[in-house]
C-alpha cells in the first residue's frame, strides 16, 4: 500500500483527526482511506471499530454535499479522496451521474442493502436510513384526525390552520420531501399541496429541535420532523409533550432518505474502500447507525431500542434519481408556493 500525500481542507471544509488510535494521521503517517463525508455525527465510534477489526486506518475532510461534489470535481484524477459519504440519495445520484463514483460488484453490498437503497449499477449503497414523518402534541391532537391515505397533503387542510410547524425551505428535508411529493403525485397536484400548507399559515421553523420545541410548547399541534430528533430529545427529556405518527400508512408509505456511500472513480485504495462500505453495510451497521438513533438499511440489523419504540412503519420507495433530478423543480415549486 503506497503512501499518499495529505491535501489539506480548503476554505470551509474541516480536517477531522479521529481522537481514537488508528484514525487519521499516525505518526506522521497519512491513513490509508480518506473519506469526504458531509455526515458530521459519531464518525469517531464506528470507524474506529473498524479500524481496530482491520488495521485499515481512515481520515475525514468533512464538509455539506455540495462543498464535497465541487471539490472531487476539481480535484479530478487528482483527488485524494477513496470514499464519498453524503446524507442525501439526490447527492449520491448526482456524483454517480457526474461520474465521480466507481462501479461495484459486491455480492455483500448487494444482499445487505434492499435494491431501492442502492444503485443498479454499484455506484453508491445506503448505509443509514431516516424517516420523515408527522409530530404532534397529544394534548391537542387526536391521532385519528390525520389523513391515513396521504398524510403530507392532509395537512393542507383548512382543519390545521394555525396549527403547523415545517423547516424552511432552503433545508435539504423540505426539498427532498417535495421532491419525492412531485415523483408521487406530480407537480400540479404537489403545488397544490404546499399552497395549502402556506394557506394554513404554517409556521417556518429553522431547524427540527426548535419545531419539536415548539410542538411541546403548543406553540404548534403538529410537524414534520426526522425520526431521530424526536429521539434524541426524549432520551434528553422523556417527558417531552411530542408523539410520531408514521405518514400514509394505507398510502404510499413515509417518506425517508438516507446517509450512503461510494467508491471515488480513480481511488489509489479501491479495494480497502469498498471493504469499509462492505462493513458499514453489514457488521458496522449498528456502530454505524445507533449513536444518532437511525434506522439500519440492512432488513437483518434491529433498530437500536430507542427507535424501535416508535413501531414499524411503511416506508415510502426511495427514487433517488427523483430526489437529484427533481430538486431543482422542487425548489422552484416552493418558491411559486409562498412557501419560505
Amino acid at each position: 500500500m503506497s503512501p499518499r500525500p495529505f491535501i489539506a481542507a480548503s476554505a470551509g471544509l474541516i480536517t477531522l483527526m479521529a481522537a481514537l488510535t488508528g484514525c487519521g494521521i499516525i505518526g506522521g503517517q497519512p491513513a490509508d482511506l480518506q473519506i469526504y463525508s458531509a455526515r458530521h455525527y459519531d464518525l469517531e465510534g464506528a470507524f474506529g471499530q473498524f479500524t481496530d477489526e482491520t488495521g485499515i486506518t481512515v481520515e475525514f475532510i468533512s464538509g455539506d454535499d455540495a462543498e464535497l461534489l465541487e471539490r472531487l470535481k476539481a480535484e479530478g484524477v487528482d483527488t485524494a479522496a477513496d470514499v464519498f459519504m453524503t446524507v442525501d440519495a439526490g447527492s449520491l445520484w448526482n456524483a454517480a451521474r457526474l461520474g465521480e463514483l466507481a462501479q461495484l460488484e459486491s455480492a455483500v453490498l448487494d444482499g445487505a442493502v434492499p435494491e431501492d437503497l442502492r444503485d443498479p449499477q454499484g455506484q453508491w449503497y445506503g448505509l443509514a436510513m431516516r424517516a420523515r414523518t408527522v409530530t404532534y402534541n397529544p394534548d391537542n391532537v387526536d391521532p385519528s384526525e390525520f389523513e391515513t391515505t396521504e398524510t403530507y397533503a392532509g395537512l393542507a387542510d383548512s382543519k390545521w390552520e394555525g396549527r403547523l410547524c415545517m423547516r424552511d425551505a432552503t433545508s435539504a428535508y423540505t426539498q427532498s420531501l417535495v421532491a419525492s411529493l412531485i415523483d408521487l403525485h406530480g407537480r400540479e397536484k404537489t403545488l397544490e399541496i404546499v399552497r395549502g400548507w402556506v394557506a394554513n399559515n404554517v409556521e417556518i421553523m429553522s431547524n427540527d429541535i426548535l419545531l419539536l420545541e415548539a410542538i411541546d410548547a403548543g406553540t404548534c399541534d403538529v410537524g414534520i420532523n426526522n425520526h431521530y430528533y424526536l429521539a434524541r430529545t426524549l432520551e434528553e427529556n422523556p417527558d417531552l409533550k411530542v408523539d410520531l405518527f408514521w405518514a400514509s400508512p394505507d398510502g404510499a408509505g413515509t417518506h425517508v432518505n438516507i446517509s450512503g456511500a461510494g467508491v471515488v472513480e480513480g481511488s489509489d485504495n479501491p479495494g480497502d474502500a469498498q471493504r469499509l462500505i462492505e462493513w458499514l453495510a453489514t457488521d458496522g451497521q449498528n456502530p454505524f447507525v445507533d449513536g444518532n438513533h437511525e434506522y439500519p438499511v440492512n432488513p437483518t440489523v434491529e433498530p437500536e431500542p430507542g427507535i424501535a419504540a416508535f413501531g414499524e412503519f411503511k416506508r415510502m420507495p426511495l427514487n433517488a434519481e427523483a430526489y437529484g433530478d427533481l430538486n431543482a423543480e422542487a425548489v422552484d415549486l416552493l418558491a411559486e408556493a409562498g412557501y419560505k
